[in-house]
C-alpha cells in the first residue's frame, strides 16, 4: 500500500476520534470529507466530486461506499479493508445503497453525525441522503469532529509541513529571477509549480495567486497572463505541498523602484504580521490574532483596504481550497495551542491609487512565541 504514515499513526487517530464519538455519544458517523478519509485512513483521491461515503462505528471499524473508479484508489492508498462499490447506472440513488448499508450493520435507530460542511457532499447529493435517512435514526451534523482534531498536528504531520515549507521557499527562489521588466507571469509561474513538483511536492489543493499591474489587487486566481513593465507590481500567493500538507506564502514583489504609497503599505503590513505573532500563541485566540491585525491597520489609515479575515490553519487538503477552519477573523473564540500550523496574511489592496501589498508565511504554533516555517525573510523584494 502507498501510505504516507505508519499504522500506529493511523490507529492513534482513530482511537482519538472514537473517544471524540463517545463523549458525543455517535453510536456512527458518515464522513463526506476527503481530508477526513486521508487523515483517518491514508485514503488518497479526488473521486470525492462524486457521491462516496467513509462510515465510521463507535468501536473504529470502518466501511466505505464508494464508485468501482475508485475501488483499486482506496486498495492501494488506505488501510480500509471493507470497501462497498455502488455501480454506476441510469436513475441510481446511492444514498439508498447507503441506507442500505448502514441496515446491514445494525445502525437503524442508532445516533449517525454526518459531515455535512463539505465540498464533497453537494447540495443534490445530501437532499438525497436526508431523503434516506428522515426515518432511519437520529441524525446529526458532525462537521466538526474531525476538522477539530486535524487542527492539532502530529510530530509526524509536522514534518510534512516543514517539508512543504522548503518546498514553497524553493518556489520563491525559482520565481525571483524572472520577476524584472519584460518577465512572463506564464513563465514565472510554471517555475513555481515545476520546482514543487520536481522537488517530490504535489499539486496544490487551489490554484496558485498570480496577478500584475492592476490584477495584483486581486487575491483569487484568474486566467489569462501578462509581462512585467518596468515599475510593476506582482502578487503572488502559493503553496508548498507534501502529501497534500500545505504551507502557504504570499508576497507582493515590485520590479522598478517602489512608490511611496507601496512602501507605506508594505510597513503597515510587516507591522500587522509581527503584531500578529506576537499574540499567535497559547492563552490567546484566533480572534485575538485578527484584532492584531486590524489595530495595525486602523492605525495606519487602512480599514478600508484590509479584508475581513487574515488567515486561517493549514493542513492536510484537496480541491478546491487549501484553507483549514478555523480562520482569523473578528470574535473567534477558538483557542491557540502548540502543534498548529497557521498562515497569517496581511494583504491590503487600496484600489483609489491602483496600489497592493501582501505578505504572508505559515507559521508553527508552540508554548510560547510561533515559528516562522520559511528561511525568507518578510523584507520588501524589489527587483
Amino acid at each position: 500500500m502507498a501510505l504516507h504514515f505508519d499504522r500506529a499513526e493511523f490507529d492513534a487517530r482513530r482511537d482519538r476520534l472514537v473517544i471524540e464519538m463517545s463523549e458525543r455519544k455517535l453510536d456512527a458517523m458518515l464522513l463526506f470529507a476527503q481530508e477526513s478519509m486521508y487523515w483517518l485512513t491514508g485514503y488518497d483521491s479526488f473521486g470525492f466530486c462524486f457521491f462516496q461515503c467513509l462510515v465510521v462505528k463507535a468501536d473504529g471499524s470502518m466501511v466505505l461506499l464508494t464508485r468501482s473508479a475508485d475501488l483499486r484508489q482506496a486498495r492501494h492508498t488506505s488501510i480500509i479493508e471493507d470497501i462497498r462499490v455502488w455501480n454506476d447506472r441510469h436513475g441510481v440513488n446511492p444514498a439508498a445503497e447507503l441506507r442500505n448499508l448502514l441496515n446491514d450493520l445494525d445502525l437503524l435507530g442508532m445516533r449517525i453525525g454526518v459531515e455535512y460542511d463539505t465540498h464533497g457532499l453537494t447540495a443534490k447529493n445530501g437532499k438525497m441522503l436526508d431523503e434516506q435517512l428522515q426515518t432511519f435514526g437520529k441524525i446529526e451534523d458532525a462537521s466538526d469532529v474531525i476538522a477539530h482534531l486535524r487542527l492539532l498536528k502530529s510530530p509526524a504531520e509536522i514534518e510534512k509541513v516543514k517539508r512543504a515549507a522548503s518546498l514553497a521557499d524553493d518556489a520563491l527562489d525559482a520565481a525571483l529571477p524572472l520577476i524584472k521588466q519584460g518577465g512572463d507571469e506564464a513563465a514565472i509561474l510554471a517555475a513555481m509549480q515545476a520546482t514543487i513538483l520536481a522537488g517530490g511536492g504535489d499539486y496544490p489543493a487551489n490554484e496558485f495567486v498570480i496577478g500584475s499591474g492592476q490584477d495584483a489587487l486581486l487575491c483569487r486566481y484568474k486566467a489569462g497572463r501578462r509581462k512585467l513593465t518596468k515599475n510593476d507590481q506582482l502578487t503572488l500567493e502559493w503553496a508548498g505541498v507534501y502529501h497534500h500538507y500545505h504551507a502557504a506564502m504570499m508576497q507582493t514583489v515590485l520590479t522598478g523602484k517602489a512608490s511611496r504609497r507601496h512602501q507605506e503599505l508594505f510597513e503597515a503590513a510587516r507591522a500587522a504580521l509581527l503584531a500578529c505573532e506576537k499574540v499567535m500563541s497559547p492563552g490567546n485566540s484566533f480572534g485575538d490574532v485578527f484584532d492584531a491585525h486590524a489595530k495595525v491597520m486602523e492605525a495606519s489609515g487602512l480599514t478600508k483596504h484590509r479584508l475581513n479575515a487574515c488567515g486561517y490553519s493549514l493542513g492536510a487538503r484537496f480541491s478546491p481550497s487549501w484553507m483549514d477552519p478555523p480562520m482569523f477573523y473578528a470574535g473567534n473564540p477558538e483557542p491557540i495551542a502548540a502543534d498548529m500550523t497557521l498562515f497569517a496574511h496581511m494583504i491590503i489592496m487600496d484600489s483609489e491609487s491602483g496600489t497592493a501589498m501582501c505578505l504572508g508565511r505559515t507559521y508553527l504554533t508552540t508554548e510560547s512565541s510561533p515559528l516562522p516555517l520559511s528561511r525568507h525573510g518578510i523584507d520588501l523584494i524589489i527587483r
